[in-house]
């Protein structure tokens, strides 16, 4: 281990307690850069984190296990963070309006785009200004907007189905007027979505395998027994890492969508299971062993819009993505502040699954790489934490939200709180403390095979026995 071994990456607090702080501080306290106490520390690390995999191994067999992932979860392959408006995004506005300039004449809806940004974000920004930045300065030493671009993107389709006439003029808190036409709105909320669609089309990081982390998610929550429940993945991302991993470990996600050519949303189909015959002369059936449920909240880059029809009662398809298809219809409303919204469908089936997946008896749900700034989530994760059964575990490398600051005050049992850069991001949780089951069952009767041999030769045969009755 490095000299730069920070006890504030390694974190799992259960309660009130930090149970990796609870052992190394008194190993780090003295003289944390000795490296005789460095490589004492990293030995009892490693100890840890085998005995906390099998703890967490008790929570991933509990009955009804739920995982929801945020942006975080993508980050590694490319992914990037909503927090503020992606510098990429911006400039690919840019250039497009770039493009349709003429003269001196800006396009209205990219106009519009930096007058809106600067009342909310109280800047001074506009079209010149920004363009010029980016064409004499390095992306990287850019500072991007500072503005939560989902909530930036939700705050335009509420004005925009408000709207009745072609001009509109809007006196926002603090009483300044915005005055809006409705064609360049239409307009701007087109770029952003077809923009955002061809960010996200992930992995673009250039790593040898950039979803071997995802892969490795997949097999190990498809360890659990087969006698539980199926694990359900829940994402408020608009990618399709979970799906591309999904197929290449040969699992069948059950996403909501029915059909081969033609995929349209038919929630029903969350209902079904496969099996299929057994090889013996009982003629039992075998529960299929990977599958998986996969929920989008806020909707995907493959899914469009079209017209309700007998055949597609939801007026909802799913197609693969493709830079050449219309974007304009794109499905995807970041919309964590509008009950309105999501209350539609079919956001309102995929929310109302959620809120009943994890206030089911026994349930537990893994959030990872989720800032918690989804009001509607957070409400149906504290309506879960009433149940006495429920399991709440959080993992983040940094958290800042207000809503983990109040878990922390709870001190309760039930919620885990993963953090720090050496365990908090979502491809150190999996390859860390993500339990594989089935190797953790080998690792077991490995130990106790070990323990048994090691006692006294009188007491083997008790041991051997308890084994016995234990198994």
């Amino acid at each position: 281990m490095s000299a730069t071994f920070r006890l504030s990456d390694y974190q799992i607090r259960i309660g009130k307690e930090d149970i990796i702080e609870r052992h190394l501080h008194g190993i780090l306290s003295a003289d944390p850069e000795n490296a005789e106490n460095q490589e004492k520390a990293q030995k009892v690390l490693d100890e840890l984190l085998k005995e906390m995999r099998v703890r967490f191994g008790t929570i991933i067999k509990t009955d009804n296990v739920s995982f929801l992932l945020g942006a975080g979860a993508s980050l590694a392959v490319g992914g990037v963070s909503l927090a503020n408006i992606p510098k990429p995004l911006e400039k690919a506005l840019l250039d497009k309006a770039s493009g349709e300039q003429k003269g001196t004449a800006v396009p209205g809806w990219i106009t519009l785009f930096y007058k809106i940004a600067s009342v909310l974000s109280l800047g001074d920004l506009s079209f010149d200004i920004r363009l010029n930045l980016f064409q004499s300065t390095e992306e990287k030493d850019v500072l991007a907007i500072d503005l939560n671009l989902e909530a930036f993107l939700s705050q335009l389709h509420t004005w925009h189905a408000g709207m009745l006439d072609a001009t509109e003029t809007l006196k926002l808190t603090g009483g300044t007027e915005l005055s809006i036409v409705k064609s360049d709105l239409t307009r701007l909320i087109k770029e952003i979505t077809s923009a955002l669609t061809i960010l996200l089309n992930l992995p673009k990081s250039g790593l040898d395998e950039p979803l071997r982390h995802h892969r490795k998610f997949i097999k190990k929550v498809l360890t659990r027994p087969l006698n539980l429940r199926r694990a359900n993945i829940f994402t408020l991302n608009y990618d399709t890492l979970i799906e591309q991993a999904g197929d290449a470990e040969g699992s069948v996600l059950v996403d909501g969508f029915v059909g081969t050519l033609r995929r349209v949303f038919r929630p029903e189909s969350y209902d079904i299971d496969f099996y299929f015959p057994a090889q013996t002369t009982e003629g039992r059936v075998h529960r299929f062993d990977r599958a998986l449920h996969l929920y989008k909240l806020h909707g995907s880059i493959t899914w469009h819009r079209c017209e309700p029809d007998w055949e597609n009662p939801f007026g909802l398809y799913a197609t693969f993505y493709d830079q050449k298809c219309r974007t304009d219809d794109v499905l995807i409303y970041p919309t964590p502040l509008k009950y309105g919204q999501a209350l539609g469908m079919p956001y309102s089936e995929l929310f109302r699954r959620f809120g009943n997946a994890i206030a089911q008896p026994q349930s537990a749900l893994f959030v990872i790489g989720y800032g918690f700034g989804d009001d509607h989530v957070n409400a149906l994760i504290r309506q879960a934490l009433a149940i006495p059964s429920f399991t709440l575990v959080v993992v983040d490398p940094d958290p800042k939200s207000d809503f983990v600051s109040k878990l922390e005050k709870l001190e309760d049992e039930r919620v885990w709180i993963v953090k720090g850069w050496g365990l908090g991001t979502f491809e150190h949780f999996v390859a860390k403390l993500l339990p594989d089951l089935r190797e953790e069952e080998i690792d077991a009767k490995v130990m106790k095979t070990f323990k048994e041999l090691s006692l006294p030769s009188e007491r083997k045969s008790d041991a051997a026995e308890e084994y016995s009755d234990g198994k």
